[in-house]
């Protein structure tokens, strides 16, 4: 996913009101950006912390600015950007099954977004195939690191995400199949759950494992001109 504009730098002044960010850019003028992300972003927050913004493409809209990345020494390790943009996430997955680089789905030939399923709930996308039971796809935004090398989900009480969990495990129960994306947007080497934060996100993941979903964690390159999924690594959830 490549940005049509140059991305613009700054220094985080503050976040704050969850969904905004005050920033210096790099001409002094001090701007208000979206920050999309209703997470509690540990150690992505810091004032002083070098962030980029894109523009927003709808001209019409009060904030004219959004938070894309954050530059940090993530769990200690080297500095690198960490995209903290969560609706990012759903985009990179999109390009990626269109371009078949994602190999668990790769066969499939229809991809169709914001499905409707289960309680009153949309899966972020549904795969189909002529004679092939369909693949509820559910996508996770994974940008906490604590740990140099280790990336984790969620970064607070996801009540709603675990809801999902549940559901796509009715989905396998039905026939279909069904699979979990977490698009870590940072280098890392291995993934996990962060249970300490939410014990009940990982009661809700271990029983979907149990009832046959899937569960894949990929780390994305970024670059200040784009964003693209890499490579797969591995879930070190204990079982």
């Amino acid at each position: 996913m490549r940005f049509q504009e140059t991305l613009l730098e700054g220094r985080l002044i503050e976040r704050y009101k969850r969904f905004l960010a005050d920033i210096e850019l790099d001409t002094g003028e001090v701007v208000t950006a979206h920050c999309a992300n209703p997470g509690a972003m540990m150690g992505l927050k810091e004032p002083g912390s070098r962030v980029y913004l894109s523009r927003a493409t709808n001209p019409n809209r009060k904030l004219k600015y959004n938070w894309e990345f954050v530059e940090v020494a993530a769990g200690g390790g080297p500095r690198q950007l960490i995209g903290i943009n969560t609706s990012r996430p759903n985009l990179l997955v999109a390009e990626a099954l269109a371009d078949k680089r994602l190999a668990p789905f790769a066969d499939y030939e229809r991809v169709r977004p914001e499905v409707k399923y289960g309680r009153n709930s949309r899966v972020d996308f549904l795969l189909e195939k002529d004679g092939e039971p369909p693949c509820y796809l559910e996508v996770k935004n994974c940008h906490l690191m604590r740990e140099a090398g280790f990336a984790e989900f969620p970064d607070c009480v996801a009540a709603r995400s675990a809801k999902h969990l549940y559901e796509l495990a009715d989905m396998v129960a039905t026939g279909a199949r069904a699979a979990l994306v977490y698009v870590i947007q940072m280098d890392a080497e291995r993934f996990d759950v962060a249970r300490d934060i939410d014990p009940a996100y990982d009661k809700a993941f271990r029983h979907a494992l149990a009832a046959g979903v899937e569960s894949y964690a990929y780390v994305c390159r970024i670059t200040p001109e784009e964003v693209t999924i890499d490579r797969p690594v591995a879930i070190v959830t204990p079982r």
